[in-house]
């Protein structure tokens, strides 16, 4: 089958999706992340695998927090880095979204990292450089939609396997709001492609989408039923423009149900992990005791994933192996 992610020897040539991305290449990426952390866990080192590349940032999209650590991975790889907000220029004056790929491509970008609110935006833009003979330059998915964010996704397997070596025998729980999260469908792919064997989604009827169960999924509106046992916890970031409407009642309410209090969090195994892709709503998600306990690895989260996104930049620039 043909996978715009990838080149005819099989190698990786864009980050899109996590889905159908082969088991040895998200390997690889983990294990080039684990090469750029240090040994105390707390840094990242700085290797000037890109210098003289230039990564030009086009976020169609507000997101300091992506935005920051995509930067941040590119100035530690000695990257040029261009900060485009899109929303706020040339797309506002007419222009096409591929125009505007064109005029960059034109000053000598290497790379695009691509943040938009409508799903395969960044497959879109990979496709146009393809037809176009600019094979040289690859595109990385930083959110598209409610499709993917595919960095997002490898984060949270490097963090899991950080804490837990082996996903062949985890039970991993997702909570929230799954309907229009791109991170629960990147984790799903990734956790499913790793071999975990039990993966559950916790969430109100409204806030799960048909077809989990087909991708292998169990489904749970009872909060402490669905944490029972479980190995691993992530928290879903409850978007607040969705609190009104049909959807859900109050953040109150929602807290109440399916909030992730330390009464809730001993149902789970003793060494159970929580994690949460940020921002946090605490209060209305996850309560502080929680955020801040001690099975929480939220801000270990955040410096694996400038480690993650180095891998996946270096790898794509063909500089790293």
């Amino acid at each position: 089958m043909f996978n715009p992610q990838l080149n005819k020897n099989g190698e990786l040539q864009h980050l899109l999706t996590i889905e159908g991305l082969p088991k040895p290449i998200i390997n690889h990426i983990l294990d080039t992340a684990s090469s750029f952390v240090s040994i105390s866990d707390r840094e990242v080192k700085k290797v000037p695998l890109m210098r003289g590349k230039s990564v030009f940032n086009l976020f169609f999209e507000n997101s300091t927090r992506t935005r920051t650590t995509f930067e941040i991975a590119s100035k530690r790889l000695s990257a040029d880095v261009i900060n485009l907000n899109i929303a706020a220029s040339s797309t506002t004056k007419g222009e096409s979204l591929l125009d505007t790929i064109d005029n960059l491509s034109a000053m000598h970008a290497d790379m695009f990292v691509v943040r938009h609110a409508q799903s395969g935006a960044p497959f879109l833009i990979a496709k146009h450089l393809n037809d176009h003979g600019q094979k040289d330059i690859h595109v990385v998915n930083a959110g598209d939609g409610r499709h993917a964010h595919p960095t997002q996704g490898l984060l949270d397997m490097y963090t899991i396997r950080h804490y837990k070596k082996d996903f062949t025998n985890l039970t991993v729980a997702i909570v929230g709001d799954i309907l229009h999260s791109r991170v629960a469908r990147s984790d799903i792919h990734a956790l499913t492609t790793l071999g975990v064997p039990e993966i559950r989604a916790i969430g109100p009827a409204t806030l799960l989408p048909g077809g989990l169960e087909q991708m292998g999924v169990r489904c749970y509106s009872n909060m402490d039923e669905g944490l029972k046992g479980v190995d691993v916890i992530i928290m879903l970031r409850l978007q607040n423009e969705r609190m009104s409407g049909a959807l859900l009642p109050s953040a109150q309410e929602y807290f109440k149900s399916y909030g992730l209090t330390p009464e809730r969090l001993a149902l789970a195994k003793p060494d159970a992990i929580v994690m949460h892709p940020g921002p946090m709503n605490r209060g209305v998600e996850i309560d502080s005791a929680v955020a801040d306990g001690a099975q929480a690895v939220i801000l270990p989260q955040v410096t694996f994933g400038i480690a993650v996104r180095m891998a996946v930049m270096s790898i794509l620039a063909g500089t790293h192996g």
